[in-house]
């Protein structure tokens, strides 16, 4: 078991490092204080192959392993997770294009996407169903060579200024079987976009509600076959959690790196907060879960590209784990900076921030639990944890 970055994953560690430092740090409090979404910045990652880091390769994409894509987010992260999440979420639709999408569609729109030209929403969370993936209602309703959509999404990263929609859609029965994907153009007849949301963090990224009024799709547009829709979601949630959970990794390596420069530098009583034991203990208890939560995503990716039968229960663990340590390293960095961590000034109330949804998104953690348990309980094994 080799724990060690190769040559590859160690220059794209770097190039992705030297990105974040030079793109996203500078400006990363601005676009959360403004709510600006960095287009002209995304499409610059793009071009180093961000965008499509493990799409399809014979459609643009660098084809690269799940583990090494991890390895990207949690760089940029570290500077920005707010705009690397988005980031995530575009690689995952570019994905499912390069590789569910009829030829032609892939050939025409997964190197635009993978080159960041294009950017991409997806679309699955409904008012109605959110944790509920299998109970959406917005319905695709075949007409001749086209498919007529009509319903509402909620919570869509970037809605409002994307290109293109992964939709899924109910095109059957009740229940997974009857769920198709699509690719739909953003500016589409019929499709509408709701107000700006207004959250507490995750403020470079639009989101916004969509409702789709007799959209018409083409039908060569759907990916995969009809009433695949479903596993390919829960193929693309799988992917989904690991990036997440690494965006989480990113942002506890941020505030932690903050957090022991700023115990070095502040000075209380005479001595630097790095000479009281407390901090010491903080410092050391922190970088422990941040090495423990970093280890667990890696195993879950790794676990993914093996294609091994138990990667949806590894990706489950990987995102509750270092969604809730990420979460709690930015909080406990945040107190060492005492009341600075509370001001603008310092970007520990950003992290904070940015990073309490990732224990919402992808699966709440309560569900990661479910998923965990229910493995553990029908195995009737511990085995498969070994």
């Amino acid at each position: 078991m080799d724990f060690e970055l190769s040559e590859d994953q160690r220059a794209f560690r770097d190039t992705a490092r030297e990105f974040a430092a030079r793109e996203f740090a500078p400006q990363a409090a601005r676009w959360d204080a403004e709510g600006h979404f960095p287009v002209d910045v995304l499409r610059r990652a793009g071009e180093l192959g961000f965008c499509g880091l493990y799409a399809a390769p014979e459609h643009g994409g660098l084809g690269l392993p799940r583990l090494d894509a991890s390895i990207v987010f949690e760089e940029l992260a570290a500077a920005c997770p707010s705009t690397t999440a988005y980031l995530t979420i575009h690689n995952m639709a570019t994905w499912m294009v390069t590789r569910f999408a009829r030829p032609e569609v892939a050939t025409k729109w997964g190197p635009r996407l993978a080159m960041g030209e294009l950017l991409a929403s997806y679309c699955l969370t409904e008012p109605g169903a959110g944790s509920d993936a299998a109970s959406l209602a917005t319905r695709a309703r075949r007409d001749g060579d086209h498919f007529v959509l009509d319903g509402a999404k909620a919570f869509i990263s970037g809605a409002g200024a994307t290109d293109l929609l992964v939709v899924l859609a109910r095109t059957g029965e009740a229940g997974p079987q009857g769920i198709s994907a699509f690719l739909v153009e953003a500016d589409s007849p019929g499709i509408g976009y709701g107000k700006k949301e207004d959250k507490m963090g995750w403020n470079s990224q639009p989101t916004r509600g969509i409702t789709f009024d007799g959209v018409r799709v083409p039908a060569q547009h759907m990916l995969g076959a009809e009433g695949e829709g479903f596993a390919i979601a829960m193929k693309g949630l799988d992917g989904g959690r690991v990036n997440i959970a690494a965006c989480s990794v990113g942002a506890a390596q941020g505030a932690l790196s903050a957090a022991l420069a700023y115990a070095q530098e502040r000075r209380q009583f005479g001595r630097t907060l790095a000479d009281f034991q407390n901090t010491q203990f903080k410092l050391a208890d922190m970088a422990t879960e941040l090495v423990a939560a970093r280890q667990m995503v890696r195993l879950a990716a790794s676990r993914l590209d093996a294609g091994a039968g138990s990667a949806t229960l590894y990706c489950a663990m990987a995102k509750r784990l270092a969604t809730d340590l990420g979460f709690s390293i930015c909080n406990e960095a945040l107190q060492i900076h005492g009341g600075y961590g509370y001001i603008r000034e310092y970007p520990l109330e950003r992290y904070l921030r940015d990073a309490r949804v990732h224990q919402i998104l992808e699966g709440t953690n309560e569900i990661m639990r479910v998923i965990i348990a229910r493995r553990m309980l029908n195995d009737n094994s511990m085995e498969t944890l070994q």
